[in-house]
């Protein structure tokens, strides 16, 4: 129902649409996890001096890291649309924005883990070696808890970039707050619509910087 304050903000759909943010921001932050600790793995273990030095790799692995960072997202969106349609079944709503998400962040962030696993104290991985410890001992035991505060962080700086995307989503149909800001506030000129979303993404991003920052905080031992 209208209120008085903002009359054309419907809060029923203003809140179906918050709770689609919430929904492609969070599952897509999870593939992007997923996705993006694997390349950035990759980028750094087959690298000059890496455990698993491998200069061809290394050029494929960067070249579609580099690739994919470079093509801006909403036509990242549309190049994937053939893809999202046979993956999804759709190319309209929250999960048929999810592929391209995950695929724009995913690279973003593998760049911020190989920045994370370059932090982390090349005498301690020495050492896990002389001791006879096995590459996967390495890489679960030393690499990702030494270098866990540097990723956290990079998981809040990519949560806010997908908050971001999911806003640039909504404008083609994929649903959240980018989709009611622009076709039930832009398109109609009630501006008061595009007021709300906006303050309302601004808090979501404020949400995700302070649970970021409580839980790097807690982990940095420094």
């Amino acid at each position: 129902m209208p209120n008085e304050l903002f009359p054309n903000v419907v809060i029923e759909k203003l809140l179906v649409a918050t709770g689609e943010t919430f929904y492609m921001t969070l599952l897509a932050l999870v593939g992007t996890v997923i996705f993006g600790v694997i390349l950035g793995l990759l980028l750094y273990l087959t690298s000059k001096g890496g455990l698993w030095e491998n200069k061809a790799l290394n050029f494929i692995v960067a070249t579609i890291v580099n690739v994919f960072r470079a093509i801006p997202f909403i036509i990242l969106i549309l190049l994937l649309i053939p893809f999202t349609n046979f993956l999804i079944g759709t190319i309209r709503g929250p999960n048929a924005a999810l592929p391209a998400l995950i695929v724009g962040a995913a690279p973003f962030y593998a760049r911020l883990v190989e920045i994370g696993l370059r932090e982390v104290n090349r005498g301690v991985i020495e050492a896990a070696q002389a001791m006879g410890a096995r590459t996967k001992t390495i890489i679960f035991k030393v690499l990702l808890p030494e270098s866990m505060p540097a990723l956290v962080s990079g998981i809040t700086v990519t949560a806010i970039a997908l908050i971001g995307y999911t806003a640039v989503a909504g404008v083609i149909g994929a649903g959240g707050l980018g989709d009611f800001a622009y076709y039930h506030g832009f398109v109609r000129r009630d501006f008061d619509v595009v007021f709300v979303c906006t303050v309302l993404i601004v808090i979501i991003v404020f949400i995700f910087q302070f649970i970021g920052d409580f839980i790097t905080n807690k982990l940095d031992k420094r």
